[in-house]
C-alpha cells in the first residue's frame, strides 16, 4: 500500500494520494475580505493548481463537499462554480451551511479526484 502525502505540515497535508485517488485538504480563498463571487474563483484556481502538482486536474474530480458562511450566498457561489464545471463532468457534490474557522471566510470546498 502506498500513500503519499503533499505539503505535509504538522496538523495536515495539503493533498494524499492512494491508489491513484487524491483527497485535498479544504481549500479557502486568496482574498478573505474579498466577496463570494472572487473568494469562489479563487478557491476553485487553488483546487486546479493542486490537483495538477498530483498528476489529476478538475475534469477528473469525483467528489466535492462545499462549505458555505450562510445559504444566502449559495446562489452566488452557484454561479462561479456552474460556469467553472465542464458540462458532463460534474462530480458528486454535496454543498451545507457551516461556520468557517475564520469569521472572513465564505467558502471553503473539500475535494476528492481521481490521479490521471
Amino acid at each position: 500500500m502506498s500513500i503519499t502525502r503533499y505539503e505535509t505540515g504538522v496538523r495536515m497535508s495539503r493533498a494524499v494520494v492512494h491508489n491513484k485517488t487524491v483527497y485535498l485538504c479544504g481549500q479557502v480563498a486568496e482574498d478573505r475580505t474579498a466577496g463570494i463571487t472572487q473568494q469562489t474563483q479563487t478557491m476553485l484556481a487553488k483546487v486546479v493548481s493542486l490537483l495538477e502538482s498530483v498528476g489529476s486536474s478538475k475534469e477528473s474530480i469525483l467528489s466535492a463537499t462545499i462549505y458555505l458562511k450562510d445559504m444566502s450566498l449559495f446562489a452566488e457561489m452557484n454561479s462561479v462554480w456552474d460556469a467553472w464545471v465542464e458540462e458532463g463532468k460534474a462530480p458528486a457534490r454535496a454543498c451545507v451551511e457551516a461556520k468557517m474557522a475564520s469569521p472572513e471566510l465564505l467558502v471553503e470546498i473539500s475535494v476528492i479526484a481521481a490521479v490521471n
